[in-house]
């Protein structure tokens, strides 16, 4: 390491060819990008962290993660490559304006999609060890997720009965993923233990569905007890119990828990939102927040603490509006 880079001296037919980068990890990959060039026949060229455009950091940060990360999530990084900041994924990393690259996208872009777009931009260039700039990003609005009250929840389990969707829903309602439903094997299903094993997920990769074999992180991989009986009932009268217990489409099922929720006359939620009302249940029954996380599979305490947060906040306005209603039927 010299002046605060890594240095590599690479001899590739009788050439020397010297190889520096910001990181270790840079300078390494960088040398068997070179190697392997070299070994195919093709031009080798190094460029300095600073000389490579923004759509070249970007390819290097994908093409270095694509076999380590979901099939979803590169597959997410390489549209965002194509559709986002376009005007400047040739331009060179040292002559781009980074605020006026965020204004300009800003001006035709969601707050949110421009604030992923930049989440990939900011990694890629922490990946090469290029300094991160500055820059001020128009806070997104938060979007909350809509779910399903405690009171509404068996109205739509009744609405669901007898569907052709009714286990995916109700998988859901257990606090499973939609990737982890469509993942789910009969032989993950123990009726007479009442238990289903959440390991893989189902994902949509460049080449289509692909079938994950880890999930989402450590506490996704979980077992979790049947705790609805109409889900047990359901389970237990299919005759076919191989291969994938779910086989619709995530659109369809969408479209259907939605219908569901009308013919209900509940809160219209998502497949998404389904999970979330299994933690609205959860802090309804009064099930300590790291059981809900356990069962949901939530690793992140912060992020199952807003939804408590947020329910609480609910809870003390239905406590608020009882108490005003008391004193004032008492006039």
């Amino acid at each position: 390491m010299t002046s605060g880079n890594w240095f590599i001296q690479l001899r590739l037919g009788g050439q020397s060819i010297p190889v520096t980068a910001a990181t270790k990890k840079e300078c390494i990959r960088q040398a068997e990008l070179i190697k392997a060039e070299h070994r195919t026949g093709k031009r080798t060229e190094i460029k300095k962290e600073s000389e490579l455009t923004l759509g070249e950091a970007l390819d290097r940060y994908i093409n270095t993660y694509s076999k380590t990360l979901s099939p979803s999530t590169i597959r997410g990084y390489k549209m965002y490559r194509k559709a986002r900041f376009l005007a400047y994924q040739d331009k060179r990393l040292d002559t781009i304006n980074w605020q006026r690259m965020i204004d300009d996208e800003l001006a035709s872009k969601s707050e949110k999609t421009v604030k992923n777009g930049w989440g990939l931009v900011h990694a890629a260039l922490d990946h090469i060890g290029y300094p991160i700039p500055k820059i001020k990003l128009a806070k997104a609005p938060v979007n909350e997720i809509a779910f399903l009250q405690p009171e509404e929840i068996k109205p739509f389990c009744a609405a669901v009965k007898g569907r052709s969707y009714e286990i995916a829903a109700l998988l859901e309602l257990h606090g499973l993923r939609l990737s982890e439903v469509r993942g789910l094997k009969w032989e993950n299903i123990d009726t007479e233990r009442e238990i289903i094993t959440i390991r893989g997920a189902m994902v949509r990769g460049m080449d289509g569905q692909t079938l994950k074999k880890t999930n989402k992180n450590e506490a996704s991989s979980r077992d979790v007890p049947i705790l609805i009986p109409q889900l047990k009932e359901a389970l237990e009268a299919v005759e076919d119990k191989i291969g994938f217990v779910v086989k619709i489409y995530p659109n369809t099922l969408l479209d259907d828990v939605k219908r569901a929720c009308k013919r209900a006359r509940v809160t219209e939620v998502t497949n998404h939102g389904l999970r979330h009302s299994f933690a609205s249940l959860c802090y309804f029954l009064g099930i300590p927040e790291r059981q809900t996380m356990k069962w949901g599979g939530w690793s992140d305490y912060t992020t199952m603490h807003k939804i408590y947060i947020r329910l609480a906040a609910v809870a003390e306005t239905e406590a608020k509006q009882k108490m005003v209603s008391f004193f004032e039927s008492a006039n």
